[in-house]
């Protein structure tokens, strides 16, 4: 795993890079990763509003955001995404948000079709579900958790769709995109935040 790790840091850019990448394919006619379609770079052009939103309007929480300026480790935040990715949109700015409170964690990002390797460690359930948010001590390069695709009550809200409609379809995932900007951020917070105090925890470092 360690080699893959440092191969996938080596491939990867800060948020602001990530940003720009996906603008500059945008204006091609393009998303990022390997296939290429009308609808992907529709989802990538409404996603490009999402986070310039969010990167404008979110705030993290004043008991998370006090936590963050206290972790006692050294922290990789390594997050693997797409521009095409509605649940990526939502979540990698918080993610960056919240990297940027901490002087101990340095974020970036990888994109999924360029790292195959690194996607294949971290399935959901077999599936290539992104984002990801990979904890990894910097000094020794372990992981010490991961957050995503998801957060939980995002999760259930389209397992209680496909349950009863038995499909995903354009309706549920306008649901999804209310859940989240119902929640702002918090939960997502709420659930890094849990997986930080155990990567505390598992390095005595509290």
């Amino acid at each position: 795993m360690e080699s893959i790790i440092k191969s996938s840091l080596a491939n990867s850019i800060t948020y602001e890079n990530y940003r720009d990448t996906i603008n500059t394919l945008l204006k091609e006619g393009k998303s990022t990763g390997h296939e290429q379609s009308e609808a992907l770079t529709h989802y990538s052009e409404l996603n490009v509003t999402r986070m310039n939103r969010l990167d404008k309007t979110m705030t993290v929480a004043d008991e998370f955001a006090e936590q963050l300026k206290d972790l006692k480790g050294d922290y990789l935040w390594l997050v693997i995404s797409e521009g095409w990715c509605g649940d990526a949109a939502q979540l990698v700015p918080i993610f960056h948000k919240m990297a940027e409170l901490s002087p101990n964690i340095d974020m970036t990002i990888t994109l999924r079709d360029d790292n195959d390797a690194l996607m294949n460690l971290f399935l959901t359930n077999g599936a290539r579900s992104i984002p990801k948010l990979i904890i990894i001590d910097k000094n020794t390069l372990e992981v010490l958790g991961d957050f995503g695709p998801r957060p939980q009550g995002a999760k259930q809200l389209i397992l209680d769709y496909k349950a009863e409609h038995g499909v995903v379809d354009e309706t549920a995932k306008a649901n999804l995109q209310l859940w989240y900007l119902h929640d702002k951020g918090l939960s997502t917070q709420k659930e890094i935040m849990a997986v930080m105090a155990a990567a505390e925890l598992k390095h005595d470092v509290v």
